[in-house]
Order: C-alpha cells, then sequence, then structure tokens
C-alpha cells in the first residue's frame, strides 16, 4: 500500500504508476482471482484508498468508496461517533476556557507590546541580555589594563548590538554598525534600554548603517543611520580597534567584510587592531560526503591573503589569539571557538 501511496502522490495518471498498481492487483490469489483492476477505476479527491485494499478477491463490482458516501452509510447505520466526539472536545474546551480560532486551533493570547516611547526609562522592559551584562565583573579596574577611554570602535555586523554596548563600557564612541532597517532599529532600542550602563562608564554607542557589498559609507542626508562626513572623518582619524563576533558563515559575506576591513583600516591615521571571533561549525557535506566546515576555511584562507598582502600601503600581521585571558562572562569556551588579531600598520 505505502508504494502505491507514493506512487499517486508523486504521479498519478502516468503509465509507469499504473502499471506498477495493475501488477500488484492482478496476481491471483490463492483465494481466488485477482481483485479489481485499479486501471479502470476514476480517482477523485476525496477517494479512500483503504476499500480497494480491504475489498475481497474476486468481488468484481467492488468500487471506490468516497468520503461523502462513507459519511452517509455512517449515519444510516446510526452512527455519527465523530461528530459526538467533535462535540465533546469542544464542551472540554468550553469547560477549562480554552479558546480557539475557526480552524479548531488554540488560540494563543500574546503580551501586548509596549508602544509607549523609550523615552520614558528602562523600568519594565527586560534587558538586552540580562544574564550576560550581570554576570560579568564590568569594565578593567584601574591600572590592570589600557582602558582605552579616549579611543575609538567600530564593530562590524553588530546584530544586537550587545558587544557594542559592552565595548562603550571601555571606548569614548563605539560605532555600531549593521545592514537592515528592522536590525539597526533594534540596536537602537538595545542601547536605549542599557543607557544606564553607558551614562555610569561615559561612553556612547552610535548604530551607523555598513553595508560589506557597497563600495562605501551611507552618507545620505536625511536617511536614518546615515553617517555624516564629520563622523568619517572622525572614524579614520580616532579609530584603533575593529571588532567582529561570529560574522562570517557566508562565502560571499565573509569576502564583502574582509574588503570593508581592508579599506577602512588603509585609510585610518592610526595603527588599528581588528579583534575577530568565529566558531568553527562542522557539518557532514554531501559534497565532500564527509564532515566539513566549508564557512571557516573560506574564512582562513582570506585570512592568509589579508596576512600575504604587499600594496605597499599598509602591512597587515595575522595571529590566533590563545584562550588564555581572563574570562569576564559566562559562556562555554569550546574548542571550535577561536579569536584572531590582525594588525594594520601604515608603511
Amino acid at each position: 500500500m505505502s508504494c502505491q501511496a507514493l506512487f499517486l502522490s508523486r504521479s498519478l495518471g502516468s503509465d509507469s504508476s499504473h502499471a506498477a498498481m495493475s501488477t500488484r492487483r492482478g496476481v491471483p490469489s490463492r483465494d481466488g482471482p485477482a481483485g479489481p483492476d485499479m486501471d479502470r477505476v476514476i480517482f477523485r479527491s476525496d477517494t479512500i484508498l483503504r476499500d480497494f485494499e480491504e475489498s475481497k478477491p474476486g468481488d468484481s463490482g467492488a468500487s471506490a468508496m468516497n468520503a461523502d458516501e462513507k459519511e452517509e452509510e455512517a449515519v444510516g447505520r446510526g452512527g455519527g461517533g465523530e461528530k459526538e466526539e467533535r462535540e465533546s472536545r469542544e464542551e472540554c474546551r468550553s469547560d477549562c476556557g480554552v479558546s480557539v480560532d475557526e480552524d479548531g486551533d488554540l488560540d494563543v493570547v500574546r503580551r501586548p507590546r509596549d508602544s509607549a516611547p523609550l523615552e520614558r526609562g528602562v523600568e519594565g522592559r527586560d534587558m538586552i541580555c540580562p544574564i550576560i551584562l550581570t554576570q560579568g565583573d564590568g569594565a578593567p579596574c584601574e591600572g590592570e589594563e589600557d582602558s582605552g577611554e579616549e579611543e575609538e570602535f567600530l564593530e562590524l555586523g553588530a546584530g544586537t548590538g550587545i558587544t557594542s554596548i559592552i565595548a562603550a563600557t571601555l571606548a569614548k564612541t563605539v560605532f555600531c554598525t549593521d545592514v537592515g532597517q528592522d536590525l539597526l532599529s533594534m540596536c537602537e532600542r538595545n542601547v536605549t534600554l542599557n543607557r544606564h550602563l553607558l551614562d555610569s562608564a561615559g561612553g556612547e554607542v552610535k548604530v551607523r548603517s555598513l553595508d560589506w557589498l557597497g563600495d562605501d559609507f551611507s552618507t545620505e542626508t536625511g536617511a536614518e543611520f546615515s553617517w555624516t562626513e564629520e563622523e568619517v572623518a572622525d572614524l579614520h582619524d580616532n579609530t584603533t580597534l575593529l571588532i567582529g563576533a561570529d560574522v562570517c558563515y557566508d562565502e560571499e559575506l565573509t569576502n564583502g567584510m574582509f574588503r570593508t576591513l581592508y579599506r577602512i583600516t588603509s585609510n585610518l591615521r592610526h595603527p588599528s587592531a581588528v579583534y575577530i571571533s568565529i566558531e568553527k561549525r562542522l557539518n557532514f557535506t554531501l559534497r565532500h560526503m564527509d564532515i566539513s566546515c566549508e564557512a571557516y576555511d573560506h574564512f582562513r584562507r582570506c585570512l592568509d591573503d589579508l596576512g600575504d598582502m604587499d600594496d605597499g600601503k599598509t602591512k597587515f600581521t595575522v595571529d590566533p589569539v590563545p584562550a588564555q585571558f581572563p574570562q569576564r562572562f559566562h559562556y562555554e569556551r569550546i574548542e571550535q571557538l577561536e579569536l584572531w588579531k590582525i594588525t594594520a600598520s601604515p608603511l
């Protein structure tokens, strides 16, 4: 029966499907002659195939019974169990206070969105990631390491903006960049919800659009999340650190990120460092018929190409960073989690 259903679902009406079904039905049975010929049956949308299986061999007058006929027969015999069961379910839902839609699915009551403006404060709203932001030890202690409070950072592919928010507790200004109106609006909201962290540290997060597949900064006048000419100049004059957290998962986007990285670092006034974290995600691929990590392999090739580049303008040095530094936030340092440092020095 399973073979018949498969043929019917894929190629109903083709010669091969009829041949397969007719061959099975045409085999004589030990109890009598072959059953009804499936090729003679006209299939409709409500035809019940089970009736062919249940028909006795030799019943040449057997025919497919559709759903309407089955229901009429059940009602004629005093049936209607399905109707009674449906009514019982509805009564149970009514007694339990469960509401359903017109299709009989559960009608889930969702928490209404808070349409009040963000300026009223963060009271009553969830922070971006309370576990991460509250379990850390905070900014480095005075004298422990250079806090970079007079520096400017740039994050590539910020996503939710959490890395930029934390970085702003160490730097004067962080440019939080990504693409897409919805995504950038979410970053802006998360920055607003965690404003208390920035105010106490004196840092600022500026959410801006940066398309790796584009050629330059978007400076369209009046457009939300666009750059001003002053901000672009400020970026080139004062930025010393660029960061990217888990941003290499697609070859085209990885190529675009490295092009953007090269273009920006080559035009910075001061030497800069780039930190990129990546997780080596292993998957079984049909192309290799083996476990591989194509996104990670492509990322490493791009790293090697950048390190080997000789443009006479900027020298790039690529080094892995051993995970031996203090862990300030709660996360699992798995073996596949890597951190890479790129140093860009003007020649």
